[in-house]
């Protein structure tokens, strides 16, 4: 018998209930389980027991309890931890790199860090393959990660590559000194005005309070979210309209500017979770397969020189093409 503290091969976790018979009576409890369950070892045994996995009569107890005929033994092995996060080649767009940051220009489709749903085939998994020494502050399944994209949206990112530059550049996130620039395609639903050459969002910011998958800018209670805006072009085709918008958030709530955009009737196109009705007024050939967002532009401050960088990330193949197909308007394909 393996008699390690480590958990069995197995591919499900003990889940039972024993009722203590008449010849096992005064046993130790792991010594009892142990004769019991041969898959595991009885150090294991009495890890889960130390951890009150093993419950005796509804109540944990030590591993050197006596078991008594009658009583009755649960069993409940926790699922396994999740894995950890594995080196993939996969090609990265690199911006920039030295000793301590990277800067990549993230594809649509990607998703920054393992997650429920996607445990690989992440930013994080290519990441550890194209450099071993990323910062270790964010946790196992986000080595170097400061601040991230949406799966659907691409552009500019930082990582850091040691924990010094972590904590000077995530420092810097949460003081909104990072200046960012993304840019939007938007359009209009039904009845609604233009959206002004410029202007700028401020509002509360928190959870829909019906739609929990959802944020909101028309919240009674949340935190403060700010978003300037600016118009480079304007497009209308046969019963629609849309933008073309420079968006700079000074906050960095999640999804800030998809809601922003939402709330004030230009949510941004092909975006599935705030569109809703005005994407039915377009055609379906102008409509992307995503949210037509990217973060075109990333000003920080090196945290070893403290010189002042930019990082610029043209439109992908993809909003390119949509900027095309709003140029044509109602011109069929």
């Amino acid at each position: 018998m393996n008699d390690s503290d480590t958990p069995p091969l197995s591919s499900r976790p003990v889940n039972l209930t024993i009722t203590v018979d008449s010849e096992s009576e005064g046993q130790r409890l792991d010594v009892f389980l142990s004769d019991l369950l041969g898959s595991l070892s009885r150090s294991y045994l009495k890890k889960l027991i130390d951890e009150k996995h093993v419950l005796v009569d509804g109540r944990s107890v030590r591993a050197a309890y006596k078991v008594k005929a009658g009583a009755q033994v649960e069993v409940r092995e926790p699922p396994p931890a999740d894995p950890l996060p594995l080196p993939e080649p996969r090609p990265l767009a690199v911006l920039f790199e030295d000793s301590d940051i990277l800067v990549i220009d993230k594809p649509p489709g990607l998703v920054v860090h393992p997650a429920p749903g996607n445990p690989d085939g992440t930013l994080v998994n290519a990441l550890l393959h194209h450099c071993r020494d990323l910062s270790g502050i964010g946790g196992v399944k986000r080595p170097g990660i400061v601040h991230r994209l949406d799966r659907d949206t691409s552009g500019v990112m930082v990582v850091t590559k040691n924990d010094s530059a972590h904590r000077g550049l995530a420092g810097q996130f949460r003081g909104h000194r990072v200046k960012k620039a993304y840019i939007a395609f938007a359009g209009m639903r039904p009845n609604a005005r233009d959206l002004p050459d410029s202007g700028r969002f401020s509002t509360l910011f928190g959870r829909h309070p019906v739609h929990r998958k959802r944020f909101s800018s028309k919240v009674e209670r949340g935190k403060e979210a700010e978003s300037r805006f600016r118009v480079l072009e304007r497009y209308r085709g046969d019963g629609w309209s849309a933008v073309k918008v420079r968006m700079e958030p000074r906050t960095g709530r999640t999804h800030q500017i998809r809601v922003h955009l939402a709330d004030a009737d230009h949510p941004i196109l092909g975006d599935k979770l705030y569109g809703g009705r005005a994407a039915r007024v377009f055609p379906k050939w102008i409509l992307p397969d995503r949210q037509a967002l990217h973060a075109a532009r990333l000003t920080i401050v090196h945290p070893s020189s403290g010189e002042t960088l930019t990082f610029e990330a043209p439109l992908p193949d993809d909003l390119d093409g949509l900027e095309q197909r709003l140029k044509e308007g109602s011109l069929e394909p």
